[in-house]
Formats: structure tokens, C-alpha cells, sequence
């Protein structure tokens, strides 16, 4: 059992080590700058590690300098999270640099350009199966090995938060999205079920309709109503909220939504509104784009 971390005023998370995978843009991005805005030490993965590289904006270094600029401690760690080596590394790293880990954010997801191309699974790469199953599920039961193995089962306590999707239980843009996002509701779970007498929880958050650099090509486009999307910090406050909570056992093993967790917890967007929460279902007359 580790030593007890007493939280400093205003900044709950004060002395606690994340980990959030896919945090050089989008939701990862925005659930590392709210643990750093906690008090939080995160790392933040991501292969992007030079601008002009990817065809989105963002990089691990920039995000963890916003997570400095938040309050809290960034430090960038470039990964590929379809290499097990590579992720072995980073768990090593955290092991010698900080010697604990409470929260990992398993965010990191490979999307391919054609997801939202409107064509039929069978008019699409058959490789779009492999990108979102390795990186997306098989990546999180990955990370969730390394610290469980490493870290949350010695402590005795930890958080695993899965970014999954209401196209767990109802299609949604693709046939490999929806499987791996219910694979991954179902490794929370069954992960919560075996890590439950060690105290480490381990839960599936469901955002909404997110604005984020991927989908403002989307939402250029047109066909998607975002007037009341979330921002890609909205899950991050989630996330941060449930790591401060002294009672979050009690929704382990579960899917939530982090529209709901607002309600529970009383936090609202950065805009001081409260959006919309989970799309229930695919919406009709999305035209067809090709996201980088």
C-alpha cells in the first residue's frame, strides 16, 4: 500500500501520476489538461512529436506545456501503442521517474480515413479492422496490464477510465467502431470484476458529440448539428472529478456517461453550459468526408 496523498486545496489531484494515451490533440488532449488542472503529474502520449508531421494539429510536447500552463506537470512521451515494447517503456519510465500511478486514461485510438466515408465495410480496407481493434481495445487491455501489474495492485487503489462511445450498443460511422468500443465496454467490466478486491477502479466514459481538430472538418461540412457538442475538455472533467472522488469504487465495472457524471458531481463545460450528452444513434444525412 502506498503512502497517503492528502490533496492540496483547489487542486484535489495535487502529488497524483496519470498517464492519458492519445493525448497530442482531440479528447486525450482535453482529459490531460484537466488532470493538470487538478494538480496533476501526467504524461501524455501520442506519436506525434513534431508539428507539420500529422495532417491534424498537435503534438505530445505542446499538450503537456498546456498542462504545465493548467497548474500542473506535463511530461510529453512519445509511444505508439500498437508496440508493446514501446508501451513496456513507458510504464518502465514512469516506474523509475515517479515510482506510482493513479489514473490511466486509455484514449489512444488509430481512426481511419475512411470512417465517415458513408461506404459499406465491404467497400473499405480490410485493414480498418486491425487499425481500430489494435489501437482503440487491444491498446487499453494492453495499458491496463502494465498498470495493474506495476502499480495499481501494489497501491491498492488507482482509476482506469476507457474512452469508449455509445456505439458500444447502437452503430455508429463503422462495423470495427462499434465492436471496438463494445469490446472495450466489456474489458471495463470484466477488468473491474478481477481488480475489484484490489481497490482499483476501472470504468467506460461515453462522450458526446465532441468538437475536436478531427471532427471540425465534419463540422465544416455541415449535416452534424454541434450547437450543442462538448468540448474536448468535458470528458477530462469527468475523469478528473471521479480520480478526486474518495467513494468512486462504487462505479466500477460500469459504462457512464460523462454528461451524466456532470450532474453527480455539479461540473459543467468550459463554457459554463451543459451539453447534450451520448448521441443516442447515427444521425441521417451526414455527408461524406475523408477525416485525415
Amino acid at each position: 500500500m502506498s503512502a497517503v496523498i492528502e490533496p492540496t486545496q483547489g487542486r484535489p489531484l495535487a502529488g497524483r501520476v496519470a498517464i492519458v494515451t492519445g493525448a497530442s490533440r482531440g479528447i486525450g488532449k482535453g482529459c490531460a489538461l484537466e488532470l493538470g488542472a487538478a494538480g496533476a503529474t501526467v504524461y501524455v502520449t501520442g506519436r506525434t512529436v513534431d508539428e507539420g508531421i500529422a495532417p491534424l494539429p498537435g503534438t505530445v510536447g505542446e499538450t503537456a506545456a498546456e498542462v504545465d500552463a493548467m497548474g500542473g506537470r506535463g511530461i510529453a512521451a512519445a509511444c505508439d501503442h500498437r508496440d508493446d515494447d514501446a508501451v513496456a517503456a513507458l510504464f518502465d519510465r514512469v516506474q523509475k521517474e515517479q515510482g506510482r500511478l493513479d489514473i490511466l486514461v486509455n484514449n489512444a485510438l488509430l481512426m481511419p480515413k475512411e470512417m465517415l466515408n458513408g461506404k459499406p465495410f465491404y467497400e473499405n480496407p480490410l485493414s480498418n479492422w486491425d487499425d481500430m481493434i489494435d489501437v482503440g481495445t487491444r491498446s487499453a487491455y494492453a495499458a491496463s496490464w502494465f498498470a495493474a501489474r506495476a502499480f495499481m495492485v501494489p497501491q491498492g487503489e488507482g482509476l482506469i477510465a476507457n474512452i469508449s462511445s455509445s456505439g458500444a450498443v447502437k452503430y455508429a460511422w463503422s462495423i470495427a467502431y462499434g465492436v471496438g468500443k463494445a469490446a472495450l465496454d466489456r474489458i471495463t467490466a470484466d477488468v473491474g470484476h478481477e481488480l475489484q478486491a484490489a481497490g482499483v477502479s476501472v470504468v467506460s466514459l461515453w462522450p458526446g458529440l465532441v468538437r475536436t481538430e478531427r471532427t471540425a472538418k465534419v463540422e465544416k461540412a455541415g449535416g452534424l448539428d454541434f450547437s450543442r457538442a462538448e468540448s474536448q475538455r468535458f470528458t477530462g472533467r469527468a475523469i478528473a472529478a471521479l480520480a478526486a472522488d474518495a467513494e468512486r469504487h462504487r462505479f466500477t465495472g460500469e459504462v457512464l456517461t460523462s454528461r451524466d457524471l456532470a450532474d453527480t458531481y455539479g461540473y459543467t463545460d468550459v463554457d459554463g453550459e451543459l451539453p447534450d450528452g451520448p448521441l443516442s444513434e447515427r444521425p441521417q444525412g451526414v455527408p461524406s468526408v475523408e477525416i485525415p
